[in-house]
């Protein structure tokens, strides 16, 4: 079985690509993502891969053509991909959650996929007073004060569209509870609560007392549960809606002995609710009241459709999950996607990019230590400067053909830099942080230039981003090749250095294709021709364009 994965970096992809590769029947998978991974790192190195950004503000026939292209020759499709914020930025939402899953059935019958299999959730289901368990049959019209539960109610409208226009298409819905994994940690500390609540006491027994709603109960499973349900569901090409969670439904008072010591302060929902709407409307939670309301009305789970039908069972409780997910905060733990990135700062003992090294590092008699530090924190300060500048590349091109591309140097940037930063700390050399500092400040200046525009960037920005950001590679990869010509000296792995080489000469060759997509469309006199319209340039520059263009 040929499988393609639409969302295949987040919590439940990565899990589905774990299960997937221990599963006989199916041979090869596609994953797919706006961000591309670390394709060297577990588990995303056994997938083939490609970008595809479903909520691109293209036409959704350009949007639809690039997705079928994908899924030709695949047994079934599992759209997992789903935007969870901005939560302020509501249209956005909308056309990643419905449109993209709108976008993708129509890629799916386009290409003939006999099996779409989607996610949907628990927040699907109508709001419920009482904890009788609901089965599948239960409404599906969401809780009107979240947007992720409306968001959700409207995809499941989709996918009965899709049923009754398209009865060839085998279509399946997974309504998990809350999902967690040790390794999406950050993604939901990131997600839900934002830099200004301090993580580190959601500990296990940090906390004095834990406030919660009066009323509150939980149902949650395990990332690599539900991987295994979407799994069954694949390999049995099972049609239908399929509930799954854990067995335990958690109570304030469980919450309280998995989180701080036992000691639980009830508050009622309404005081709750208004102590949350000021947290989010001052910033300090990224969570909006709407995740409230829906923890609060979402109905309990009945799972014996999943376990009767496909023998399916969780092999962990839902307390074993929220458990390991504290645990994974504690520690930032996370992979190498954008979405699990963990911690940065990443806490001691961790790296994006793990330094390989035989034995202990060092700078050898040999060297003039002071100036050879020196020149590693110069380094440093170059890759601080550049990841700036990527990331920024990174939010403006979003709606160009090259995201995907430039968000996944942007996390190979991260890595590159971390592992500036451990191999300073190993070599016992100064980091010099002024530098960082005016590097960082220097970057936030450069973009005040005007390039002929006030008000917006102008389109010349992306031809100069282009090419300062190869200059800095270029200047980058005369780094690791001093590194190389030391690195037995030292104690580096040469191997490692020759890898972080190559991948710099394909960030090059990427850097050259978009500088000839941009120049092409910088200097042109009628602006009607948008990014889009000038596609597969090649490094040559011989533009191609769309037909009757």
């Amino acid at each position: 079985m040929r499988i393609v994965i639409v969302g295949a970096t987040g919590n439940v992809g990565t899990a589905l690509l774990r299960a997937l590769h221990g599963e006989p029947k199916v041979t090869s998978v596609l994953g797919m993502a706006r961000r591309l991974p670390d394709r060297s790192a577990e588990p995303y190195r056994h997938a083939e891969w490609a970008p595809v950004d479903i909520a691109a503000e293209n036409t959704d026939e350009a949007v639809i053509a690039q997705l079928a292209e994908r899924f030709q020759g695949a047994d079934a499709v599992v759209h997992l991909a789903w935007l969870v914020q901005p939560n302020r930025e509501r249209e956005l939402l909308r056309r990643a959650n419905v449109e993209g899953t709108r976008r993708v059935a129509e890629a799916v019958v386009r290409a003939g996929v006999p099996h779409l299999v989607v996610a949907s959730s628990v927040g699907a289901y109508s709001p419920v007073v009482d904890d009788v368990p609901r089965r599948e049959d239960w409404t599906c019209e969401g809780i009107p004060t979240s947007h992720y539960s409306v968001d959700k109610a409207a995809q499941e409208r989709v996918l009965d569209e899709l049923e009754a226009a398209h009865p060839e298409v085998a279509v399946a819905r997974v309504r998990p509870a809350l999902i967690f994994q040790a390794d999406a940690a950050q993604s939901v500390v990131r997600y839900f609560l934002g830099p200004l609540v301090p993580a580190q006491l959601l500990r296990t027994g940090r906390l004095p007392a834990l406030p919660l709603p009066e009323g509150l109960r939980l149902q949650a499973v395990h990332a690599d549960d539900v991987a295994d349900a979407y799994r069954r569901v694949v390999v049995e090409r099972a049609v239908g809606a399929f509930n799954v969670a854990a067995d335990d439904v958690l109570r304030g008072s469980d919450l309280a002995r998995i989180v701080g010591h036992g000691r639980l302060i009830e508050v009622p929902p309404a005081a709750a609710r208004v102590a949350l709407s000021a947290a989010y409307d001052s910033r300090v939670v990224r969570a909006d009241p709407g995740w409230l309301d829906m923890a609060m009305g979402a109905p309990v789970l009945d799972t014996t459709r999943v376990r009767s039908e496909l023998g399916w069972a969780p092999r962990r409780t839902a307390a074993e999950a929220i458990e390991e997910l504290l645990a994974g905060i504690a520690v930032g733990q996370g992979l190498g996607s954008a979405p699990l990135r963990p911690a940065s700062p990443r806490p001691a003992g961790r790296s994006v990019l793990p330094l390989r090294h035989h034995g202990k590092v060092r700078i050898p008699a040999s060297m003039d230590s002071y100036l050879f530090g020196l020149y590693l924190s110069d380094h440093f300060t170059g890759a601080t400067a550049g990841l700036e500048r990527m990331e920024l590349m990174t939010r403006s091109y979003r709606d160009t053909p090259f995201h995907a591309e430039l968000a996944e140097s942007t996390e190979q940037l991260r890595g590159e830099r971390e592992l500036y930063r451990d191999l300073l700390d190993a070599l016992g050399v100064p980091r010099r942080r002024h530098r960082q500092v005016a590097a960082w400040v220097g970057e936030k200046v450069g973009r005040l230039k005007l390039n002929g525009r006030i008000t917006q960037r102008s389109p010349m920005t992306a031809v100069l981003e282009a090419e300062l950001m190869r200059s800095a590679v270029l200047g980058k990869i005369g780094g690791w090749q001093t590194l190389r010509d030391h690195a037995a000296e030292i104690g580096l792995d040469p191997t490692q250095l020759d890898e972080l080489i190559s991948r710099a000469h394909q960030q090059i060759e990427m850097l050259d294709r978009f500088h000839a997509y941009a120049r092409h469309r910088a200097f042109e006199t009628d602006r009607a021709l948008g990014w889009d319209d000038v596609l597969d340039v090649p490094a040559g520059g011989q533009r191609k364009t769309q037909p009757g263009l």
